[in-house]
């Protein structure tokens, strides 16, 4: 029987079905949670999926499918039920939000942070002396007085939706009422009565995920927060795939757009069902995101993103309307990008900056956001600077054999014994390591779970430094296959996908590719200030919080450094764009800094591609590791 490949996104779980095996089957072999209420007879449509591939290459649409994605969903075109779809070939399916019954888990919190309260927005309650056949003055030049005489407020101007209902607003209010003033300069809103609440939405706009943060704007006060995965997924795993799709299709740069604002309006919407609010209670937006994600979210075509000298459109901040960009919050709602780098280091990592401050530090830091696209910062309060580079999308749990994002049943963490080769997992929704379950359920391994299994592979002598197996072990747990060696983490009965779940040679080699960007990023900024060592690492993004610290040293992923000045922050990208959201000073700081920061083009940069294969050893073909030599002691030498 004829096999073809599978690939769900954004999952990122693939593998190989038998010809005429529906979609829904696949799923469920592959460890894909789709809902399927009805049981497959389509008549519920929860099974709803997007090909992102040949359409023929799965089996001619049915007459009850037809009709049930017409007048149900409105939708046929690239739709397609997951338990009528047979597969006839290769096919890339994306997995809309809403068919999916367990919900990924984006790792994207907001930290504690004291953050000094000056946003943009301020709530004004004037009362106003009602219009007479005396004293006919319009009622915005009435009120444009009255804020003026109150709270100082001069040369107001008011937005044009805000006009539209003032009369109104101010009538039902019996001639009081609460303006909302945006930057002293603009009224964006006027509301009957006093009103003191305003309500602000934070977002990190991420290649693989996006997380909102939906802010009491008088307190500072995080009170929703809101993550999905990023609808572009289904066009390209990472930067450059997503600007090719976008210069290769007449619709590409509309249809990324689209599922952007498509995500952050669903982002609006959840984090505002929370709390019993409404996305027209979000009069402010402040955005971060890579370069690509910037433009995309704008609409601007990132055709010259992908090209040198990888020029962006704008690199200062950006003040929009909402509704401009399609977002449906408060009508006369701003929105806050803030400023880019360079080509390839945006908005995202001057989050980061604010955040964590190294230019106002003496210590030499280096701050890694590590995600699907790498970003370095490298200096202290005398120079700072900044490097991009491509890990791959290995770290987010793509591209491995069993690779999966981060969801309920994935292996989070890894254990292997170095005298028995046993191992001993975790999975992502329990509390307790393998050992101690009768039935773990595994589905997959996650970008945590990648790391510490390959570090404690080389650790325990299963894998040498150049990355190659061990072939002299004795063991039923390596194995090899037609792809090549791989060591089984899981075996069958532990997992919930009914066959084991191992690490082979081709995600060993993913691991090293992606670290061995970032380590040979780091020494090259290292060598560009003449710094042989580190005083503190900081690890950012959602992968830099979970992963083990200690593994992630062993294998080389930054320069050696005490591990007690190595800290994770979670995702400072976030609570920067949160910063700039609830403080207008910050504001200019990161437009100041972002000037500042001196990038490093790291592809011409010259020693880039030795510096790069040095690197891909285990933790490094020369470079010492004093901090972790307790570990690397046990770890063999290559023997050819």
């Amino acid at each position: 029987m004829k096999k073809h490949q599978v690939i769900f996104q954004p999952s990122g779980r693939r593998g190989e079905v038998e010809e005429g095996t529906t979609l829904q089957e696949a799923a469920r072999q592959l460890g894909v949670e789709l809902d399927a209420i009805c049981g497959g007879k389509q008549v519920c449509g929860k099974c709803k999926v997007r090909i992102n591939s040949r359409l023929d290459h799965l089996s001619p649409m049915t007459d009850p499918e037809r009709e049930l994605l017409s007048t149900e969903h409105g939708a046929v075109g690239d739709y397609r039920l997951a338990c009528a779809a047979r597969v006839l070939g290769d096919v890339l399916v994306f997995v809309p939000q809403e068919s999916r019954r367990e919900k990924q888990i984006v790792r994207k919190t907001a930290t504690e942070r004291a953050i000094p309260l000056r946003p943009a927005i301020r709530k004004c309650y004037a009362e106003l002396t009602p219009a007479t056949l005396e004293d006919p003055q319009a009622d915005w030049e009435r009120l444009q007085a009255e804020l003026d005489r109150g709270f100082g407020l001069e040369g107001l101007s008011i937005d044009v939706r805000a006009l539209l209902k003032l009369q109104d607003r101010i009538r039902e209010g019996g001639w009081r009422v609460t303006a909302t003033v945006w930057m002293d300069r603009e009224v964006i809103r006027v509301e009957p009565g006093y009103r003191e609440a305003s309500y602000g939405l934070a977002v990190d706009v991420g290649t693989t995920t996006v997380a909102g943060y939906l802010c009491d704007l008088s307190t500072g006060r995080v009170v929703a927060t809101s993550a999905l995965m990023n609808p572009q997924v289904a066009y390209g795993e990472d930067v450059m795939s997503r600007i090719a799709y976008a210069m290769n299709h007449d619709d590409g740069l509309a249809r990324l757009n689209e599922a952007i604002i498509e995500g952050l309006n669903l982002i609006a919407r959840q984090a505002t069902e929370q709390v019993g609010l409404t996305p027209d209670d979000i009069v402010e937006v402040c955005l971060v995101g890579n370069t690509c994600m910037h433009h995309l979210v704008l609409g601007l075509d990132p055709y010259h993103l992908g090209v040198t000298p990888f020029a962006p459109a704008l690199s200062r901040s950006l003040d929009v309307k909402a509704r401009e960009l399609g977002l449906r919050v408060a009508p006369g709602a701003n929105v806050h990008l803030l400023p880019i780098e360079a080509g390839f280091v945006g908005a995202d990592n001057v989050g980061v900056l604010i955040a964590e401050e190294p230019y106002n530090q003496e210590e030499m830091t280096l701050i890694m956001d590590i995600g699907t696209n790498g970003e370095l910062v490298l200096g202290n309060r005398q120079r700072l600077l900044s490097a991009s580079c491509a890990t791959g999308p290995a770290f987010e749990g793509a591209h491995i054999k069993h690779g999966m994002r981060a969801a309920p049943g994935a292996i989070e963490r890894v254990e292997i014994n170095s005298q028995t080769l046993e191992v001993r997992f975790k999975v992502i929704g329990l509390s307790r390591w393998s050992h101690a379950l009768e039935e773990p359920r595994a589905k997959g391994i996650c970008g945590s779970g990648i790391m510490d299994a390959v570090a404690e592979m080389f650790e325990a002598g299963v894998i040498e430094a150049s990355g190659r197996f061990n072939a002299d072990l004795e063991t039923s747990r390596l194995r090899v296959t037609e792809q090549g060696p791989e060591f089984v983490i899981a075996w069958a009965s532990q997992t919930a996908i009914g066959r084991v779940i191992t690490v082979s040679l081709a995600d060993v080699r993913a691991v090293q590719l992606g670290k061995a960007a970032l380590y040979a990023g780091a020494r090259l900024l290292m060598r560009r200030l003449g710094v042989e060592q580190l005083d503190r690492v900081i690890l950012a993004g959602a992968f830099g919080s979970y992963i083990n610290k200690e593994s992630a040293l062993a294998l080389g992923l930054f320069p050696d450094c005490n591990l007690e000045r190595v800290y994770a922050v979670g995702n400072a990208a976030g609570d920067g764009a949160r910063i700039a959201l609830l403080n207008v000073d910050k504001r200019r700081e990161a437009e100041e800094i972002a000037r500042r920061v001196e990038y490093v083009e790291l592809t011409v940069e010259p020693g880039f591609q030795e510096a790069f294969m040095e690197a891909m050893y285990f933790p490094h073909m020369r470079d010492a590791f004093p901090h972790v030599e307790y570990l690397l002691s046990k770890a063999p030498r290559d023997k050819g």
